[in-house]
């Protein structure tokens, strides 16, 4: 080879290096597959899981630190006594189907969530809306019947999403919004297909493709990462394998918080455990640290009541219920059930439910509670346990942040119906003086631990398993989502 031709050879691949583009396409797994795709009708958390800041957006967005920031509202200004809020909506904004997101969306997609036949599952966050006006195109106002702390945060969760009534008929299966990727394609059972919005309002994304596929079984989500089928797995059903991933410079392994809040839910209307003592009994029947040991080997942290123990204002309240099954046969003696008692316990597919069911019913049975297992599918468990609180215990993790609220609504699927508890709500809901909210927030979480209305387990961590390529995956999850839009390939 001529001295020429190896300048032109070199100079060629030095070319072809410098021309080199990342990778712009991601498959993603989960465990759980959406049972329909609108986040605002549904409960379940693979919805926002896939569809949140992706394809869906609110008037303000949870970042991945937790921190509230503007949305589809580029601004707000509220007035003095806290009651209106007028949001100036991002100009030149369209849904993927073409149409304009203006402020007449925005009063639908509030009234809609509000309205007395509203299946949204956390109707709640809009109970102090007395009023929503549209302005302008661009201006909408918002009047709360009392002051609302929380209202900015409320209107982050996916729940609180803006939708069309142009596409609202076909949203569960065909969801249109106007996030930084468009739905392409559901094929159930396997997978879901996302394609990058490039009308997008805001920052593109360095994505052009992405594929949700739903891997519910531990031993094959473990075989797809191996093989590297799957760039991602989000929430790895089998943490025993993490230590093998960490060993192995083909990944990353995050593990991060959730607002997970796995509990032993209870049928608070259904006897016994409408008996605050047989309530107690289970609870002191639970050991935790055997459960997070179990079934998550080791991944979680110990909580004695519905609040994250990374939030600032979480109060310890294990000390209420330690793991005593002497003194749970007691109480259960006293409640008049020595013989103890046969119940339900319906576990939906996630790892946790699944492995933490079978520890909890052996812990169960120790103190005389024979506790018959049902392994649901997600749509089973919505349907039963969820929607007909058909059920005697579950086992599941509230993944929505600060969610303590949800037990001031008696017809939710535990049914707790305590008017101190609701009083204490009402009155934080209305607070906005930071500590007198964390008095508050101290109150709620002592009365409904002193309640024993659930078995209070661990808070959820996520493990991600990811290629090593990959940069800008959340590392904790201060909502259920998998964001995409910050993603990107190393080049």
């Amino acid at each position: 080879m001529t001295f020429l031709t190896r300048l032109t050879a070199v100079s060629a691949f030095a070319l072809m290096a410098t021309t080199a583009t990342a990778q712009t396409d991601i498959t993603v797994a989960i465990q759980l597959e959406p049972p329909n795709l609108d986040p605002t009708g549904g409960a379940a958390q693979a919805i926002d899981s896939v569809l949140y800041s992706n394809v869906f957006e609110g008037l303000t967005r949870f970042m991945a630190d937790g921190s509230v920031v503007p949305g589809l509202a580029e601004s707000w200004d509220i007035s003095e006594d806290g009651l209106t809020y007028t949001f100036a909506l991002r100009s030149g904004v369209t849904f993927h189907d073409g149409t304009a997101m203006d402020a007449e969306d925005v009063k639908f997609s509030l009234d809609r969530a509000r309205a007395e036949d509203s299946t949204n599952a956390q109707k709640g966050l809009f109970a102090d809306i007395a009023e929503v006006t549209v302005i302008d195109p661009q201006t909408v106002e918002v009047t709360l019947s009392q002051q609302n702390g929380s209202f900015l945060f409320n209107m982050a969760w996916g729940d609180a999403v803006i939708v069309a009534p142009e596409s609202i008929e076909t949203i569960a299966s065909n969801p249109v919004g106007t996030g930084a990727f468009t739905f392409t394609d559901w094929v159930q059972g396997d997978r879901l297909e996302l394609t990058r919005n490039d009308a997008y309002w805001g920052d593109a994304p360095a994505l052009e493709t992405a594929t949700f596929r739903f891997i519910s079984d531990p031993t094959a989500a473990f075989a797809a990462v191996m093989a590297e089928d799957v760039d991602v797995f989000v929430g790895f059903p089998a943490p025993e394998n993490l230590p093998q991933f960490e060993a192995d410079p083909r990944f990353q392994v995050l593990v991060g918080n959730t607002e997970g809040e796995t509990i032993l839910s209870t049928n608070n209307q259904m006897p016994p455990f409408d008996n605050v003592l047989v309530r107690e009994a289970v609870a002191l029947a639970i050991d935790r640290q055997a459960i997070i040991d179990g079934a998550m080997f080791g991944y979680g942290t110990p909580i004695g009541t519905h609040f994250a123990p990374h939030n600032p204002d979480y109060v310890d309240l294990l000390g209420n219920s330690p793991h005593d099954p002497d003194r749970a046969r007691e109480l259960l003696a006293e409640a008049g059930f020595a013989d103890g008692f046969t119940t339900t316990l319906k576990l939906p597919p996630p790892s946790y439910a699944r492995r933490g069911g079978e520890i909890i019913a052996a812990q169960l049975r120790e103190v005389g509670i024979e506790a018959e297992i049902t392994n649901l599918e997600w749509a089973q468990w919505l349907e039963e346990v969820f929607k007909a609180k058909d059920f005697g215990l579950t086992i599941v993790s509230h993944t929505e942040p600060m969610d303590i609220g949800i037990y001031a609504n008696p017809d939710y699927y535990f049914q707790y119906d305590n008017i101190v508890f609701q009083a204490v709500m009402e009155k934080l809901n209305a607070t906005t003086d930071p500590a007198m909210r964390s008095e508050l927030m101290a109150a709620a979480q002592t009365i409904i631990s002193e309640d024993y209305v659930n078995g209070y387990l661990f808070q959820l961590a996520v493990p991600t398993v990811a290629q090593a390529g990959l940069n800008g995956l959340w590392t904790d999850q201060p909502t259920a989502a998998v964001d995409l839009t910050g993603v990107s390939w190393s080049e």
